[in-house]
């Protein structure tokens, strides 16, 4: 598996016959052109957990739709201008707590905690989470009252998580929480059983790495925090970045 960041919460994910790309808004380093025009894939799928103009662009996905099989969308951009410029038919709108699948991807989606969708994704043998903008947004300034509905709203969607595999999650690390900036994805490798973190949602902030205290005893995992549109990983089937 190769992993590519485009920007902010944008990836680019190449299996063996599968493109996968994730919250495409922008692509500076033009990594998508470059994929494309390096390789073909069976199947091209694009999705977008929710409508914030820095998670979905259906301009930028247009140029794509002739390639792509699916584009699976979260339910709140719906109504937008930008999927009015997609194909109809090849868009799957995705409910909170909704599954698709046809022949070669299988989708299962969650609520946020803000708005739209997480999701779940296999193909290939391969597990992927991404999180959209579901995160523990407790914003340090805020209200007692304010911090405390954002933690039970976390935490109450936590709780469908628990337990979840995936080979790598994507979950933002978002330097504007200041102290509270990894809570989210702490409290979310706890809980779940990823064996790799990507954090996002990081634009404008040096890179980040976890503390040595962040995971579980005997629980630690490979993180990789890109901070540069167009950096690559391979993803190893032990389970590490290179």
């Amino acid at each position: 598996m190769q992993i590519t960041y485009l920007l902010n919460s944008g990836f680019a994910v190449e299996l063996e016959h599968t493109l996968l790309v994730f919250d495409a808004y922008d692509d500076p380093a033009r990594v998508l052109d470059e994929i494309f025009a390096r390789r073909s894939f069976a199947r091209v799928y694009f999705l977008a957990s929710h409508s914030h103009f820095d998670h979905f662009n259906g301009d930028l996905l247009r140029r794509y739709a002739e390639q792509t099989e699916r584009f699976i969308l979260a339910h709140d951009i719906r109504h937008t201008v930008g999927a009015r410029k997609l194909p109809s038919e090849k868009i799957v709108w995705m409910e909170d707590y909704a599954t698709w699948h046809d022949d070669v991807l299988a989708v299962e989606s969650f609520s946020s905690t803000d708005i739209g969708t997480s999701f779940r994704v296999e193909a290939e043998g391969t597990a992927l989470f991404h999180a959209g903008d579901f995160n523990f947004w407790d914003w340090l300034g805020d209200t007692h009252e304010n911090r405390m509905l954002a933690a039970n709203g976390f935490h109450k969607q936590l709780k469908r998580m628990q337990g979840m595999t995936a080979d790598a999650a994507f979950f933002p690390v978002d330097g504007r929480l200041e102290g509270a900036m990894a809570k989210g994805a702490e409290e979310f490798c706890a809980v779940t059983d990823v064996r790799a973190l990507v954090t996002m949602h990081s634009v404008g902030f040096p890179l980040w790495q976890p503390p040595k205290d962040f995971f579980r005893v005997g629980h630690e995992i490979p993180v990789w925090s890109p901070t540069t549109a167009g950096e690559t990983k391979e993803f190893a089937k032990t389970g590490e970045f290179r």
